[in-house]
């Protein structure tokens, strides 16, 4: 019987003595995910990487210590710089936002890394993969739908310099009426979908947000694109340039409000009648 009496005891005092190490080592990874955060604030990004490690190490299940090392990581990448050892930590941060998104898919924050890493990286159609499972969750997130837009005229101005330097052009932004109809024709087959659809995504980040003269720009720098695409047709080639012309003044008159909104605030938001 006293031996029996032993057995609940031993494991009871184990079972305190576990609790008592587990709840020592999650103050532990707490203390040096706050060391981190505190190097991370002064831009000391590899020492923050070090302390999120730890505190990973000593509490393996401590989700906000692997958010904060993911964006770690993220803050070194160096956009478009394709060298191995950038690859290397933007596939370090991509990870981290993925194991953060295994434990919950709608994680917008990872979902916004993944995106914003992949187009440092020039991974465009990932990047936008991204920011459309963004727009799944949040639909009225106006930035994700102006990084769509952003990102279809970064392939389709691509597409476009390559297509009229064969042609023996440099892009003169007004439609290229120059150019030889199968250069247009090209154009059209390249860049007609990106261009539909960055209109279509840009003019609702303007809807959200009716002062993101960011969106109003490429707006118009989209219908610059949308001109190369009326191969033979000049009044459709005109109607886009007066596009161009019209995106052009809002994109001014919203950036005339954002400034003197920003103004108000930083004078403590008094405005005089």
């Amino acid at each position: 019987m006293k031996l029996i009496a032993r057995i609940p005891v031993t494991a009871a005092m184990l079972a305190l003595l576990l609790g008592t190490v587990t709840g020592c080592n999650r103050l532990k990874a707490r203390d040096q995910l706050n060391k981190g955060i505190q190097a991370f604030k002064n831009a000391r990004y590899e020492e923050a990487v070090n302390h999120f490690q730890t505190s990973i190490e000593l509490d393996p299940n401590y989700d906000q210590a692997k958010l904060y090392l993911a964006t770690a990581y993220s803050y070194q990448v160096v956009p478009n710089l394709d060298t191995p050892e950038n690859l290397k930590l933007a596939q370090k941060a991509i990870d981290g936002f993925q194991s953060v998104l295994a434990k919950d898919p709608n994680d917008l924050t990872a979902l916004k890394q993944i995106a914003s890493i992949d187009r440092n990286i020039k991974k465009f159609d990932e990047a936008k993969e991204y920011e459309k499972k963004v727009i799944s969750i949040a639909p009225n997130d106006p930035e994700a739908y102006y990084t769509v837009g952003f990102v279809n005229w970064v392939l389709a101005y691509k597409n476009a310099t390559t297509i009229l330097a064969a042609d023996g052009l440099t892009d003169a932004g007004d439609g290229n009426p120059k150019k030889s109809k199968g250069a247009c024709q090209k154009l059209q087959a390249a860049n007609t979908a990106l261009v539909n659809e960055g209109i279509e995504y840009l003019t609702k980040a303007v809807e959200l947000n009716p002062t993101y003269d960011d969106a109003m720009q490429y707006l118009q720098l989209t219908y610059r694109r949308k001109a190369d695409l009326e191969c033979g047709d000049e009044n459709a080639r005109k109607a886009d340039m007066a596009k161009v012309d019209e995106w052009i003044q809002k994109a001014m008159g919203a950036r005339k409000i954002n400034e003197q909104k920003k103004e108000q605030k930083a004078g403590g938001g008094v405005t005089l009648q």
